[in-house]
């Protein structure tokens, strides 16, 4: 199987080192389309706050797709092959497919049942399709992958409780602001960025009691959504410094490809604040906070990786409802696997039905020449039945042709097929038995 998935997460490497691999949503285009060029068949990005990852499909003869990946990524990152090498993972075939499975089914994830990641894989998927129309950089292959892969995480979500008591990341980052400030009843809280995760912490806030809510981002109109939404208040980023002088609590969770909470405004804002302390955290990837704000008294910062701390007792609680979350994801990846296998029959049916096709054309050109006395419509209607027979008397062997390649045994079915029907064309090296060649 030609399905290979390269890429870093929270398993395999600390946040200072994710967010190095973190590709903006504007530049993942660029990303898929320059390994196409260089020879992948097709390729996916997905990347969140917590993993980086390419899925690809090559011609086993073809280009090395892993090696391909990895040089991508760290292209992306700045960081060399050799100092990556320790965090990057490669995983091929039916373990890179079972990776999917698992993280669209969130038991992949930092929080367990978190419902975000499949949201985030059908992004992923659906801004590859759209790229189809233009540049050729996903086909048969990761169609079939990422659609079997979402209707696996849709049926963990309907038929596991999974996600019951799991934690979202912002209730995990809340859950940390009150270890310091204990309850937030009537506290005031400023959310930096106006995406999901933030309308995600606005609700968790909301339903802790805070008093205020003040939403600022660099799209004003998406903040006033937010605000509206949870009677916060949408302000201009340029006031930032002031709501850092007036808030108990910052939640900042913006797409920003760079730092936009200074250690200087920070120290700036704390100033003003008495001695009140302030806690700030940051769930983006890039880090939105300096990290060099940890250090100032009376600031208590927490990034992605503090939170899994709070996150890491949630699991233990729903260890049955894993166990049926794997059994489905064992059945999606069995239902690829024998989609996949059946793939190399393609060539050989399709050398059959043009054999037949061949014959029937033969034969009513024959009958053509016999039957001069019919009318267009009576031989329109030998045309018809003709054919109608044709794909009655096809369709059997095509289904047990289909059905050995699923099971495994498309080598031995085929040779009796191309003996039967006398397809000595669609020999096997022109029939690839992991259906690369159609």
């Amino acid at each position: 199987m030609s399905v290979t998935v390269v890429g870093i997460s929270h398993r395999s490497a600390p946040l200072e080192v994710r967010e190095r691999f973190a590709v903006p949503f504007e530049a993942a285009d660029v990303v898929v389309q320059e390994l196409v060029s260089a020879g992948c068949a097709e390729a996916v990005l997905l990347s969140t706050c917590h993993r980086t990852e390419l899925y690809l499909c090559g011609d086993p003869d073809g280009v090395d797709t892993p090696t391909l990946g990895a040089r991508s990524l760290c292209a992306h990152s700045g960081m060399g092959e050799r100092e990556a090498g320790s965090y990057l993972y490669t995983q091929r075939g039916r373990s890179a497919v079972a990776h999917l499975l698992r993280v669209v089914s969130s038991l992949d994830s930092m929080v367990v049942g978190e419902a975000q990641i499949q949201g985030q894989v059908r992004a992923a998927y659906g801004r590859a399709v759209k790229l189809r129309d233009d540049t050729y950089t996903i086909g048969p292959v990761l169609t079939r992958l990422f659609e079997t892969a979402l209707r696996v995480g849709s049926r963990v979500r309907e038929e596991t409780n999974l996600g019951a008591g799991a934690a979202s990341i912002p209730a995990a980052a809340i859950d940390l602001a009150e270890r310091v400030l204990g309850s937030l009843e009537g506290r005031q809280a400023v959310l930096l960025g106006a995406g999901e995760m933030s309308a995600l912490a606005a609700q968790c806030l909301t339903d802790r009691g805070v008093r205020g809510i003040v939403v600022t981002s660099r799209t004003e109109t998406h903040a006033r959504e937010i605000a509206a939404r949870f009677g916060g208040a949408p302000v201009g980023f340029e006031t930032l410094p002031d709501q850092l002088a007036e808030a108990d609590l910052v939640v900042s969770a913006t797409a920003a490809p760079h730092t936009v909470v200074k250690r200087a405004e920070v120290e700036r804002a704390r100033s003003r604040r008495g001695g009140r302390p302030l806690v700030i955290v940051d769930i983006a990837l890039p880090r939105d906070v300096d990290p060099d704000v940890a250090a100032l008294p009376d600031v208590y910062l927490f990034d992605l990786d503090d939170l899994s701390r709070v996150i890491d007792g949630t699991l233990e609680r729903r260890r049955s409802e894993v166990e049926l979350a794997e059994r489905i994801i064992a059945e999606g990846l069995e239902s690829f696997d024998a989609w996949y296998r059946a793939r190399s029959v393609v060539p050989l049916i399709r050398a059959l039905r043009g054999r037949a096709e061949d014959v029937r054309q033969r034969e009513l050109r024959r009958a053509r020449r016999l039957l001069r006395d019919l009318s267009d419509e009576e031989f329109e209607a030998i045309d018809r039945l003709t054919r109608q027979l044709l794909n009655k008397l096809l369709h059997p062997p095509t289904a047990r042709l289909r059905d050995a390649a699923s099971e495994g045994r498309a080598h031995e079915v085929a040779e009796i097929a191309r003996y039967l029907f006398s397809l000595d064309d669609a020999r096997e090296d022109n029939v690839n038995t992991n259906g690369e060649r159609e």
